[in-house]
């Protein structure tokens, strides 16, 4: 695997799915921790047969080879050096996650509670932010423009001129209960919660995630179902984009 570059590839669409066509179509995701922005964004690149982005394991995964290296989180200027030069590869098919970091396939370890907790200093470093978002643009550019990309500034930073724009969100009691199903429960609800709403609270210090910026679609997935959410998603890049389902 190329851990200098990311390589995109992603599913065909099915008949009659509402994408099957070779034109651009980037969709750009934005939501809160537990909102469903992976589960859906993963479905709706399925249906419209594009490449995905996770934004975020690409933080996680920065956040890992940090840890792994003793950088220290407080120092921003060796976290930004390190964000310039951290060995990822980053794959973009939606039915499997590949996060490899000097060769190392580290998609397990990125989602545990020791780069959970840490994850927030790396992502409000604004110069490692700087390297990451440039990194994002070259997977979207790569990616033909056929992308779903999610994550917390996707639609006004990373993809501001996306053709469905997207912010995903969802109260704070369905939002706790979602990532506590996601991580296998958690028996320290004031963990969790400082998992959930804290990294929120400290993300958006950065970057503005829990408001709509102007064109962007708001959809509220407390009282959905995955599938309900998916297809308010696909209804909404379907008349964002012009698309025919």
């Amino acid at each position: 695997m190329n851990t200098g570059t990311n390589t995109a590839r992603s599913a065909a669409p099915g008949p009659g799915a509402p994408g099957a066509t070779d034109r651009p179509l980037v969709v750009a995701i934005d939501g809160p921790s537990g909102s469903g922005k992976s589960s859906v964004s993963k479905e709706v690149a399925r249906r419209f047969g594009l490449a995905y982005l996770d934004t975020g394991a690409m933080y996680r995964a920065l956040t890992w080879w940090c840890l792994d290296r003793q950088v220290d989180l407080a120092d921003g200027d060796a976290v930004a050096a390190a964000a310039r030069d951290f060995p990822l590869a980053q794959g973009t098919d939606p039915d499997r996650e590949l996060v490899f970091v000097g060769g190392t396939d580290v998609g397990v370890e990125i989602r545990g509670a020791r780069v959970t907790e840490a994850v927030s200093a790396v992502a409000t470093n604004p110069a490692a932010r700087a390297v990451l978002v440039a990194r994002q643009q070259e997977i979207i550019a790569d990616a033909g423009r056929r992308i779903v990309a999610e994550g917390r500034d996707i639609t006004t930073v990373v993809a501001p001129d996306a053709d469905a724009r997207i912010l995903l969100t969802a109260d704070e009691r369905a939002r706790m209960a979602r990532r506590g199903l996601q991580i296998g429960g958690v028996e320290d609800a004031e963990r969790l919660r400082a998992q959930v709403v804290g990294r929120d609270a400290k993300d958006s210090t950065v970057v503005n995630f829990t408001e709509a910026a102007d064109g962007v679609v708001t959809i509220d997935s407390s009282e959905l179902t995955v599938e309900q959410t998916v297809q308010a998603v696909v209804d909404a890049v379907v008349r964002a984009a012009g698309r025919t389902a």
